[in-house]
């Protein structure tokens, strides 16, 4: 990519509870919870009904959250794991997708912007979900996979809180780029977890913000857009 092809304004999304109604981290764990995927499913309910919770009042740590979600990946093999996301897909994630987010993130695609997803859920689960919306570049948890089997690790550095911003600076860096090169950066977020993010970024847009993440954003005149009802 020569410079004067080079994109001019970079947009980050968050996924869950930004482009997603809902949270695909929650609810793939209660799919497979629901489905008896994962040990005894009312345990397996309760004990992500409390990681959510934990989530929820900027409590939970990485590690924490790796424990949980992670472990479901360990316990399976990757064939029936394959074969269960397709039906998550097809059940709970596709008819969960909106027009509205459709159209945010085609809008910057058409216009030619660098466009990337950056969230803390693990990559397998998100993959899928992030090519569904057309977008070909992601930042996530990366779980670790030894031997034909996920181990119930992450590797690197988690994509959550500051660990977000430390990723978004190591990709562009293997572009040649910086925050810094280009004319705009945008993020859109509905999270307080991913205040260091948004501190960073020339627009931040508080996206379906969650009621703290709202009264910050008004506090400091930043965009603030609801796609959801």
């Amino acid at each position: 990519m020569t410079p004067t092809q080079a994109p001019t304004r970079l947009a980050l999304f968050d996924l869950d509870h930004t482009l997603l109604p809902l949270d695909s981290d929650y609810h793939w764990a209660d799919f497979l919870a629901r489905n008896g995927h994962n040990g005894d499913p009312a345990t397996a309910r309760a004990t992500n009904d409390a990681i959510m919770q934990r989530y929820d009042e900027g409590k939970l740590s990485a590690t924490e959250s790796a424990e949980f979600m992670l472990g479901m990946l360990a316990r399976n093999t990757p064939y029936d794991l394959a074969k269960w996301h397709e039906t998550f897909m097809a059940e709970v994630i596709r008819p969960a997708i909106t027009p509205q987010a459709i159209d945010l993130v085609r809008g910057h695609l058409e216009a030619g912007d660098l466009c990337v997803v950056a969230t803390s859920t693990n990559s397998f689960v998100v993959g899928p979900i992030v090519r569904a919306f057309g977008i070909t570049h992601l930042l996530a948890t990366d779980p670790e996979y030894v031997n034909g089997r996920y181990t119930g690790r992450f590797v690197g550095t988690a994509c959550f809180r500051e660990g977000k911003v430390t990723r978004v600076d190591a990709w562009l860096k293997t572009l040649g780029r910086d925050l810094a090169s280009f004319d705009e950066s945008i993020f859109y977020s509905d999270s307080m977890n991913d205040v260091p993010l948004l501190e960073v970024v020339t627009t931040p847009v508080a996206t379906n913000p969650s009621a703290t993440l709202r009264a910050l954003a008004q506090e400091r005149n930043w965009r603030i857009t609801d796609l959801f009802a």
